[in-house]
């Protein structure tokens, strides 16, 4: 009898497991696709996507959801619900969208702000799958030479060059002839990225599942039996490599992929996926990083959505039951709300007033700390269950950026596509420890490390969109604090000794960069600087952290993720972007977060339980009112079999 229940039983499981998995529409299908068509190289055509100022005209009706942020997560999570035929609307405060895919143009040279060069595009990969989907087939990218990066340890006579070459067998092969003496430990480091490419969708089945189950399966060991990621993932890099090896060029190669955190407080797994997402080449969007927003917004507003700029989201307010709600300013007529349903919606400055919108769920991808701690009044904010989400994770590094523009080609100025790490040593914890100890006026001149990518050399229609110039981006991390003091003045007015300060940052490292490619300097024609408070002014981003939450031990410690999910302790409020779920930095480009975002959008979609909401956004008139208490009494008001219909369809 019990082993008939027990067949019993695990047939229902599997039943419903594959209908939950399985069962339910995909949004993405292979008819949606369709030759890429020539890229728009009209500026002004461009901006008519791109740079859509917020009105309270263009709010489409009907929304079935409203996405606060234009950043790649927040992007992807609002193509793949369109795709499902929903209306979405995307809000961004900048003055267009992309998030840090996003581009400017200055001077005549155009710079990308975050995205440098993607991998694990090849043909039939699931990132390439998800690129083509949510652009329906019309992003188109350039294959990189197989020269992806060269990392610089140490100056002057003490310099050690090595080089990174990607292909399958080609990157470790390439490894282990540099380092001659280490191949154990070049296999080891490899065998971890294999095993940690292969298993890392244990860790977002984390997330999947109900949270009891998953902390049931870690605090039991059973997870740890299935593999050994859950234990990786809270290992130090700095710890995995003293067990491989004791050369300390080969420690920091590593871990030469730095996105602010020190070998010893990162994840040994982030650092081993990092690199493992070029070992099958690296590419970059033809016709630059905006490519992205501007295919991914016509696909948006395909299925009757809009992507609008300019509209800076200043509260999302919370009714006495703990669900997102919004009110319009001025006050709006009185709404009728049936006892179960929630209003949602969020408050947009436009001038000197605010404007309500509303839709039945709010997805916020401006980051934990903006969505918790500036868009929910203070009584949610200092709640037990608010105040867990955000101890769970703090603010990460800031980081500046030089942007430099030549007139002169990339045969002139003898740069390529492959990307250059300077590091002053090769004990990276050691440089990166002193570095971040500096006080403000030591740090300029003792910058440790950078990047240095020239995006000009890596798109084929530069020479088309841009002739006879090139470009280069140099990245550092840098402590907020630094630049605090002028966190209250206005962009492009913050004073001369602001500029004077962020300028030796400049010279700096542009100098140390010079010493690598010596005809830049002769042909430099345009330089500007951005800082940490350049991020929070354009990006949004907390403190100017490009990648939100630290990516630190205690982040990913198992139970931490699989607390740490889309759905918050609002109702109806949902979480993307960088805090979701894994390392999300520009190197990576959203790839674990655009593979998560894709999984619960397919699989559960948005988890609409509880919003049953008013679908309508008219004032009820006096026969509407008399049906709304007609079907009110019927035992179910008209709002919410609106959103019952809408659950029912996603």
């Amino acid at each position: 009898m019990w082993l008939l229940v027990f067949l019993v039983s695990c047939l229902v499981w599997a039943g419903g497991t594959y209908w939950f998995l399985f069962g339910r529409r995909s949004p993405f299908t292979l008819e949606s696709l369709r030759p890429p068509g020539p890229l728009e190289l009209d500026q002004k055509k461009r901006d008519k996507v791109l740079k859509q100022g917020f009105t309270r005209e263009k709010v489409p009706q009907n929304l079935d959801a409203i996405v606060i942020g234009s950043g790649i997560g927040g992007m992807t999570a609002a193509a793949t619900i369109a795709k499902l035929d929903k209306r979405v609307l995307v809000l961004e405060q900048h003055d267009q969208a992309g998030g840090c895919c996003h581009t400017f143009i200055d001077k005549g040279f155009e710079f990308d702000v975050g995205l440098h060069y993607i991998g694990q595009l090849h043909e039939n990969s699931l990132f390439r799958v998800i690129m083509d989907q949510i652009t329906e087939g019309q992003l188109q990218f350039e294959k990189l030479d197989k020269h992806v990066d060269t990392v610089i340890m140490g100056t002057g006579e003490q310099r050690k060059k090595y080089t990174i070459h990607s292909g399958k067998t080609e990157m470790e092969e390439h490894l282990k002839k540099q380092f001659p003496n280490d191949i154990k430990a070049v296999e080891g480091f490899f065998k971890l990225m294999k095993t940690s490419a292969k298993h890392t969708p244990l860790l977002a089945t984390l997330k999947l599942i109900p949270q009891g189950l998953a902390l049931f399966l870690l605090r039991s060991g059973i997870a740890d039996l299935c593999s050994s990621i859950f234990r990786l993932i809270g290992t130090s890099t700095t710890a995995v490599a003293d067990s491989m090896t004791s050369n300390k060029d080969l420690q920091l190669i590593f871990s030469y992929l730095f996105y602010g955190i020190a070998p010893k407080e990162s994840s040994s797994v982030i650092n081993a996926l990092l690199l493992h997402h070029y070992k099958r080449g690296a590419y970059f969007p033809k016709g630059g990083a905006s490519e992205i927003p501007f295919h991914i917004t016509k696909v948006i507003e395909k299925y009757g959505g809009r992507v609008l700029v300019r509209a800076p989201v200043t509260r999302i307010l919370v009714d006495s039951k703990g669900a997102a709600y919004a009110s319009y300013h001025p006050p709006p007529p009185v709404y009728r709300i049936s006892p179960c349903g929630f209003l949602v919606g969020v408050a947009v400055k436009k001038g000197q007033e605010e404007v309500e919108v509303r839709a039945p769920i709010i997805i916020s991808n401006c980051g934990i700390f903006n969505t918790f701690k500036r868009l929910l009044p203070p009584e949610i904010q200092a709640k037990p269950a608010i105040q867990r989400r955000l101890d769970m994770m703090k603010p990460g590094r800031g980081s500046l950026l030089v942007f430099s523009g030549f007139d002169a080609t990339e045969e002139e100025l003898g740069i390529n596509s492959s990307n250059l790490w300077l590091f002053k040593s090769n004990d990276l914890d050691e440089m990166l420890d002193e570095f971040f100890s500096l006080g403000k006026d030591e740090a300029p001149e003792n910058t440790p490390l950078m990047f240095i990518t020239f995006p000009s050399a890596k798109d084929s229609m530069w020479k088309i969109r841009h002739p006879g110039k090139s470009c280069m981006t140099i990245l550092t991390m840098v402590n907020y604090e630094w630049f605090e003091e002028w966190k209250d003045t206005t962009v492009k007015k913050r004073g001369d000794d602001y500029t004077d300060y962020k300028m030796r940052f400049a010279h700096h490292l542009f100098n140390w960069a010079c010493m690598h490619y010596p005809r830049l300097r002769e042909k430099l024609v345009f330089q500007d600087v951005a800082t940490p408070l350049t991020n929070v002014h354009y990006l949004g981003a907390y403190r100017g952290a490009p990648y939100s939450a630290e990516h630190d031990l205690e982040r990913f410690q198992v139970e931490a993720m699989a607390k740490n999910r889309c759905d918050t302790p609002v109702r109806n409020l949902y979480i993307s972007g960088t805090t979701r779920p894994f390392c999300s930095t520009d190197i990576l480009s959203g790839r674990l977060q655009l593979w998560y975002r894709w999984c619960s959008t397919r699989w559960s979609p948005l988890c609409l339980d509880g919003a049953r909401t008013d679908r309508l956004r008219q004032p009820l008139t006096a026969e509407e009112e008399a049906e709304e208490e007609e079907s009110t009494r019927a035992g179910c008001t008209r709002q919410e079999e609106a959103a019952i219909r809408l659950e029912t369809e996603l």
